[in-house]
C-alpha cells in the first residue's frame, strides 16, 4: 500500500487589529438582522427626582441604516480620538518613556526589588493593579507596561508580568484600600434601590469598606498562586535578542580602572535614586495638598460643587479624578528627570526628549489596534444590544422564585453573563439595583451586601471581553514582547492566557461572599451582609 503523505495546512494568524475590524462589521450587519427581528427589552429604571420606577423601552439601534452609515463615517474620527484608552495610554507612556530611559527603573531594580522573592513582586504587582481601581482605569495604562518592564529585569517572561496586571485589574476590580470612585458611581443605585422597600433607608459610602480591603489581599493571594502555578509556566523563557553586529574581541582589562569605574557608577546611581526620591517627596506632598480643603491655595482638585469630601474627590466632575493620569505621568517624568541629572544619564533637554519619545517608537501597532478597537466598542455601544441583554438578565432575576443563597448565586451568575456584553457597571447597576436590591431586602440581605455581588459578577467576567475599552491595551502590549512577530497574539489567543486565573478567581469570589454572608462579618462600620 502507498503512504498517503499528510499535508499540513499552515495555521493562518490574525493581527488583533484585523480581528477587531471583522468585528466592527459583524456588529453592523448583526444589529440590521436584530433591528428587523424587533429585538428590544423593557426595563424598570428609578428616577432619582420622585424615587419611583419609571419603565423604559429599549430597541436595537440599526447601523446598516441609511442613518446608521451615515453615523459610521462621520463619527469614526470622533470616535477614535475621544477613546479614553488612548489619551491615558499616551499621557502615562510619556513618564514611564523617560523613567525607563534615564536608567531610573533598572537601578531601582537592583537596588530595592532585586533582594525580593519573585512571587513577592508578582504579589506586589497584581495587588498594586487590583487597588488601582480607586481611580479610574490607571491601572492600564500604567501598571501593565510595568509590570513588563519589572518581569524583563528579573530575567522573566515579560507577558507574564502583563497577564499578572491585567488579571490584578479586571478580576479584582472595586477593590481597593478606601473608598473610591466605583463607591460615588455604584451607591446612588444602591440608596434609590433600597428605598423602594425603606424610603428612609440610607447607605455610606464607607459601607463596604472592610470587605473591599480584605478581597484586595485574598483575591492578590490567591491570583500570585494561579499566576505562578499554571501560568507563568506555560509562557516559557522570554530570550533577549542579540545583537548580530558585535563581534568577539580580545580586550585587556585593567582591574583596578574597572573597579574605580564601579565605584563612580554606584555612586552615580546612589545620588540619582536620592535626587528622584526627593522629587517624589516634594511633588507628592504638593498633589496632597491639592486635594485637601479649606487651607490657603489648597482645594484646587476638588469640585467644590459637591456636598460631601468623596463628592469633591471622586464625582463625575472631580478635577483630582480627570487629571490623576496627567498627575502620575508627572510624577514619573520628574522623578527620570532628576535620576539623570544626579546619575549623570541626562545632561540637557534632548535628552529628555529623546527619552520621552524611545517608548512611543514602539507602539506604532498598539496605535492601530487601538483604532480599530474603539470603533468597535463605541459602536457595539451604540447597537443598545449589551444594554438589552442586561435588562433580560433582570427581568429573568425578577421572575425566578428564588431567596437567600440561591438567589445569591443566581444573581453574581447573571450579572457575570451580562457583563460579557455590557462592560460599564455604573450600566448594568441602573439596570439591576432596582430589582436586585428589593428582591434580596425581603430575603433579609442588606442593599450594601447586593452592591457587592455587583462587583462579584463584573470582576469575574471582566478579563474575557473585548467589549471592555482596555481589552485592547492588554492585547496591544503582549504583542510588543510577543517574540513570534510572525504569528500575532489574538483576542482568542490573549483570552486563553487569562482562563486559569478567571476559573479559579471566579470560584473564589463566590466562596468568599458565601462564608462572609454565612459568618456574617461586617462590610464596613455598622453594616453587615443581614438587615
Amino acid at each position: 500500500m502507498k503512504e498517503k503523505t499528510k499535508r499540513r495546512l499552515k495555521k493562518f494568524y490574525w493581527h488583533p487589529a484585523t480581528t477587531f475590524l471583522v468585528l466592527t462589521l459583524l456588529i453592523v450587519l448583526l444589529s440590521g438582522i436584530l433591528s428587523a427581528c424587533q429585538m428590544q427589552a423593557t426595563y424598570n429604571t428609578i428616577n432619582p427626582n420622585t424615587n419611583k420606577l419609571e419603565s423604559v423601552l429599549i430597541t436595537v439601534e440599526n447601523l446598516l441604516s441609511y442613518d446608521g452609515m451615515k453615523y459610521i463615517i462621520s463619527n469614526a474620527t470622533k470616535n477614535f480620538i475621544g477613546f479614553v484608552p488612548l489619551s491615558m495610554l499616551l499621557m502615562a507612556l510619556i513618564g514611564l518613556s523617560v523613567v525607563e530611559s534615564s536608567g531610573l527603573v533598572d537601578t531601582f531594580y537592583r537596588r530595592l526589588l532585586s533582594k525580593l522573592n519573585k512571587k513577592v513582586i508578582t504579589f506586589l504587582i497584581i495587588f498594586l493593579a487590583t487597588i488601582s481601581s480607586l481611580i479610574n482605569e490607571i491601572g492600564y495604562v500604567l501598571i501593565i507596561p510595568l509590570a513588563a518592564l519589572l518581569f524583563k529585569s528579573e530575567k522573566r517572561n515579560p507577558l507574564a508580568g502583563i497577564v499578572a496586571a491585567f488579571c490584578g485589574v479586571t478580576f479584582g476590580y472595586g477593590v481597593t484600600l478606601f473608598v473610591g470612585s466605583s463607591e460615588v458611581g455604584l451607591i446612588p443605585y444602591t440608596t434609590y434601590g433600597a428605598r423602594l422597600i425603606d424610603e428612609t433607608f440610607h447607605v455610606s459610602l464607607t459601607s463596604n469598606l472592610f470587605i473591599i480591603i480584605a478581597f484586595s489581599v485574598l483575591l492578590s493571594m490567591i491570583g500570585t498562586f494561579v499566576l505562578e502555578k499554571f501560568i507563568v509556566p506555560k509562557l516559557g523563557r522570554y530570550k533577549e535578542k542579540e545583537d548580530e553586529t558585535t563581534t568577539e574581541e580580545l580586550e585587556l582589562i585593567d582591574v583596578e580602572e574597572e573597579e574605580q569605574n564601579k565605584l563612580k557608577q554606584d555612586k552615580l546611581e546612589r545620588r540619582g535614586l536620592r535626587y528622584a526620591m526627593i522629587t517624589a517627596f516634594v511633588i507628592i506632598l504638593a498633589f496632597i495638598y491639592m486635594i485637601i480643603p479649606g487651607l490657603p491655595g489648597s482645594g484646587m482638585l476638588l469640585d467644590m460643587q459637591e456636598k460631601t469630601y468623596l463628592g469633591q474627590l471622586f464625582g463625575e466632575t472631580s478635577y483630582f479624578q480627570d487629571g490623576f493620569t496627567y498627575m502620575i505621568s508627572l510624577l514619573f517624568l520628574l522623578m527620570g528627570i532628576f535620576y539623570g541629572i544626579g546619575a549623570k544619564t541626562i545632561r540637557n533637554d534632548k535628552d529628555v526628549i529623546k527619552g520621552a519619545t524611545e517608548k512611543l517608537h514602539e507602539i506604532g501597532g498598539l496605535i492601530i489596534l487601538v483604532f480599530c478597537a474603539a470603533q468597535f466598542v463605541t459602536l457595539w455601544r451604540r447597537t443598545n444590544i449589551g444594554t438589552i441583554i442586561c435588562a433580560w438578565g433582570a427581568n429573568l432575576i425578577k421572575e425566578l422564585p428564588f431567596t437567600g443563597i440561591p438567589l445569591i448565586l443566581l444573581v453574581v451568575i447573571v450579572i457575570a453573563f451580562c457583563n460579557l456584553f455590557s462592560a460599564t457597571p455604573t450600566v448594568k447597576w441602573s439596570i439591576f439595583s432596582p430589582v436586585v436590591v428589593p428582591a434580596l431586602m425581603q430575603s433579609n440581605v442588606s442593599p450594601q451586601f447586593s452592591q457587592m455581588l455587583l462587583r462579584a459578577g463584573d470582576s469575574m467576567t471582566n478579563g474575557l471581553t473585548p467589549i471592555l475599552a482596555f481589552f485592547c491595551i492588554y492585547i496591544g502590549y503582549l504583542n510588543i514582547y510577543n517574540q513570534k512577530q510572525e504569528q500575532p497574539i489574538g483576542i482568542r489567543e490573549s483570552i486563553r492566557m487569562l482562563l486559569p486565573y478567571f476559573a479559579i478567581i471566579s470560584l473564589s469570589w463566590i466562596l468568599l461572599l458565601l462564608g462572609w454572608y454565612l459568618i456574617g462579618l461586617p462590610l464596613g462600620p455598622g453594616v453587615h451582609p443581614t438587615l
